[in-house]
């Protein structure tokens, strides 16, 4: 066991307040760089610092390769409660603690730099230089960070299949899991003397919890899953829509054939008050919109009060039409 005091880190986070530059020298740079950019000038920066990367070979170790597994660290991996040996067939086996401290100290060195360019150019305009140094550090932060995540998957399915939770699906744990992960990778501090796995089993169980009650909560608003026939049968509208079309043709016949006796007002009237003279739709896809009394009364040179009266007149004559044709079948 190492004797060597731990160094002094801490968690340091920085709101960016360097502004873009102007578009001529925007244009040297890509859609994706300038997307990535945007994203990270938007975004607050975030760091485990370590006293280590203000020392000046620091750079050349930790972006060199990654240390190799000697055989002790090799039987403690495979030993690891962690779950991962549950997938040990398919991934192979787990970093060895100096492997993972080196990779957690790259991706914080690469976010340390990162935050060191933003705090160089605060409140002022990034330079092309400023620009592509932030751009290397960000992908290097990418890199490292999809490293760490892509080593660790087998951990959410290990614990995912350890969860015994009953009505929650497996791909909504997973999910959920997959955050919890990439959370944890943003907030793990390697100097503590854990593996990432202890830090990152407790988050994932949480989220899985999380989860769980999230599922219940939803199930008591919405007892069973979605089915397609027990939906409300819209037989009744049918019908009515039937019903309709049947009226309208059967009013378009009377005034057709003039069986109610109108004289040319009054069918001009009821033609523009229930749109029979309109296509079924319009080119939006929404029915004929009828005339008001006023713009009937404007078409025909009277006032809408003369026009609710020829109106009235006008279905009288209508509905006797319509009865003599019911007691004549």
């Amino acid at each position: 066991m190492s004797l060597e005091p731990r160094p002094a880190t801490s968690v340091r986070k920085l709101q960016p307040l360097a502004q873009l530059p102007d578009a001529e020298t925007l244009r040297k740079f890509s859609p994706g760089e300038l997307k990535l950019l945007r994203r990270r000038l938007r975004e607050t920066v975030e760091c485990v610092y370590n006293p280590l990367f203000e020392q000046p070979e620091i750079e050349h170790e930790l972006l060199g390769p990654i240390p190799p597994s000697p055989a002790d660290d090799v039987r403690a991996a495979d030993n690891d409660d962690s779950g991962m040996d549950l997938l040990a067939g398919i991934t192979g086996r787990a970093l060895t603690c100096a492997q993972e401290r080196h990779l957690f100290l790259r991706l914080n060195y690469c976010r340390y730099r990162v935050m060191k360019v933003l705090k160089e150019s605060r409140s002022r305009r990034l330079g092309v230089e400023a620009i592509r140094e932030l751009l290397r550090w960000e992908y290097a932060t990418l890199r490292c960070r999809g490293d760490l995540v892509r080593i660790n998957l087998p951990l959410v399915l290990a614990m995912a299949r350890r969860a015994r939770i009953t009505g929650v699906d497996q791909a909504d744990l997973i999910s959920e899991g997959n955050l919890a992960l990439l959370r944890s990778v943003d907030k793990f501090d390697c100097e503590r003397g854990f593996k990432f796995s202890t830090y990152a089993c407790r988050a994932i169980l949480k989220s899985f919890s999380r989860v769980a009650v999230r599922t219940a909560r939803y199930r008591g608003y919405f007892p069973t899953e979605f089915d397609p026939t027990l939906e409300k049968s819209t037989y009744l509208d049918q019908q009515r829509n039937g019903l309709e079309s049947e009226c309208v043709d059967e009013l378009k016949s009377i005034l057709g054939q003039n069986l109610a006796k109108l004289n040319p007002i009054e069918e001009r009237v009821i033609r523009a008050r229930f749109a029979l003279d309109e296509p079924l739709e319009t080119e939006d896809g929404r029915p004929p919109r009828a005339k008001t009394l006023e713009q009937v009364g404007e078409l025909i040179g009277v006032t809408k009060e003369r026009v609710r009266q020829i109106q009235n007149k006008a279905l009288i004559k209508i509905r006797l039409a319509l009865e003599e044709n019911v007691l004549a079948s």
